[in-house]
């Protein structure tokens, strides 16, 4: 029976990086994936959704910019071949295969403590593994909706690879997904709503983030319904063969389409981790905490592993996770994880917000830039937009920022890395930011904060 080092189930952001990490440090590893070498994001996620986000924008600002040419840059993303349905993933492959990898198109699962089946090619072998990394990534919920399998329904999937604009779209689901997607429609004429059953959209990021996205959304033209809930579909009952979403407040809509944008599932439930003593069934079997061990030689890595669902976050993991199984005395940390979302205006946050830092037990207070009225928001004739940092008195540290503007998923970044280095507040007062840029709005408040901090000590 062959062994190695590393069984890598998953081949997504979370698998690849420790893959490398582990071939840089010389370990043996086999990786299996059932689908794409990748994952998601390069073909399904990330990439494809922020090249029609920029090709939408081009053509929402008046460019000669078609959904043909869209749809060709985005196929050039993905590597997919214009007479081709799906992204070729070999690339990928290429690159795992180049540094020493085993590579396995299939499907794997625990057989015991050290054992893995790989399915492959039509067979099935036994391999032995030092060390297991689970990282199966997640997929598109699918609610139990009446009479929705009867309807055109998408996931991320088609979402990002159609190449041809449906009439009309619902989007089910208000977090960053729904919210890039129906703004990349919508831009391109499609009458696009977003249903979102909690009082508002992007329900896990900041508020002012949620307010300042849906009224971007709102001003592409996207109507948002929030404090909806979905009770069923009826398939083709609409105008023109739309299908039909009746909604509990006596509403229903025509969609020809309906993305599915309510959160994820993770595939962890038939691995054979009860081997490891987890009961995984129903995704359950353990807390969504990051701590990427979950026993002696298992490691779990990616969405399914919490706490939050980031490609950056699955990168981190699974370089740490392969760290960790090569004795590396280390701890996951999490404090300074960013978030972005990348509709018009970006929407950025990192660390606590003003509620979640008091709720801790923080003594902390919370400053708040008008992004309308500082100079870069001016420059660019911005009409909604904030910047927000949270500080923590006793530590004078930063604990959390938040921001919906231009460049936010970029500037949030000098705040991961103050968080990340503990950097007192009175050095990032100190610290000179270009004029007008967007980090300069932090640079004001953070000396406000610090004049805030020195009048507290007397």
């Amino acid at each position: 029976m062959e062994r190695f080092d590393f069984v890598i189930i998953g081949a997504g952001p979370g698998g690849e990086a420790a893959v490398y990490e582990a071939r840089r440090r010389g370990a043996t590893v086999a990786v299996v994936d059932r689908e794409w070498f990748g994952g998601s994001c390069p073909h399904i996620g990330c990439v494809p959704s922020k090249s029609l986000l920029n090709s939408s924008a081009r053509h929402e600002a008046g460019a000669a910019y078609s959904w043909e040419q869209a749809s060709t840059r985005r196929d050039y993303m993905v590597n997919r071949p214009a007479d081709a349905g799906e992204p070729d993933d070999g690339g990928h492959v290429a690159g795992l295969e180049g540094v020493g990898a085993l590579v396995y198109r299939g499907t794997a699962r625990l057989a015991g403590v050290g054992l893995v089946d790989i399915e492959h090619d039509g067979t099935t072998h036994r391999v032995g593994a030092s060390n297991v990394i689970v990282a199966v990534g997640s997929a598109s919920k699918v609610p139990p909706l009446p009479g929705l399998t009867g309807a055109t329904v998408w996931t991320n999937r088609e979402a990002t690879l159609a190449r041809v604009l449906p009439k009309s779209l619902i989007v089910l689901g208000g977090g960053p997904t729904g919210c890039e997607m129906a703004q990349v429609y919508r831009r391109f004429g499609v009458p696009t709503t977003v249903v979102q059953s909690g009082p508002r959209i992007l329900a896990t990021d900041h508020p002012r983030n949620a307010e300042a996205v849906t009224a971007g959304l709102e001003a592409s033209g996207v109507v948002v319904r929030t404090g909806v809930r979905a009770l069923g579909v009826r398939p083709g009952a609409g105008v023109d063969g739309a299908d039909v979403l009746d909604l509990d407040d006596g509403s229903s809509l025509d969609g020809h389409a309906i993305l599915l944008a309510v959160g994820r599932t993770y595939p962890v439930d038939d691995l054979g981790l009860e081997h490891y003593g987890i009961d995984a069934r129903g995704g359950t079997g353990f807390p969504r905490d990051g701590r990427l061990r979950l026993a002696d030689g298992l490691y779990l890595v990616g969405d399914a592993a919490g706490p939050e669902m980031h490609t950056h976050q699955a990168h981190y993991q699974g370089e740490m996770a392969v760290r960790m199984a090569l004795g590396e005395a280390l701890i996951p940390d999490y404090r300074a994880l960013p978030r972005a979302t990348y509709t018009d205006p970006e929407a950025a946050s990192v660390g606590l917000s003003l509620d979640e830092a008091q709720a801790a037990g923080f003594d902390a207070f919370e400053l708040v830039a008008n992004f309308r009225e500082t100079a870069k928001g001016y420059s660019v004739e911005a009409t909604t937009g904030h910047v927000t940092i949270v500080v923590d008195r006793a530590t004078h540290e930063l604990l959390g920022a938040a921001m919906a503007c231009p460049d936010a998923s970029a500037a949030i970044h000098e705040c991961v890395l103050a968080i990340k280095a503990r950097i007192l507040i009175e050095v990032l007062a100190d610290t000179i930011h270009a004029f007008p840029s967007t980090s300069r709005i932090f640079n004001g408040l953070f000396n406000d904060a610090a004049r805030e901090l020195a009048a507290a000590a007397g």
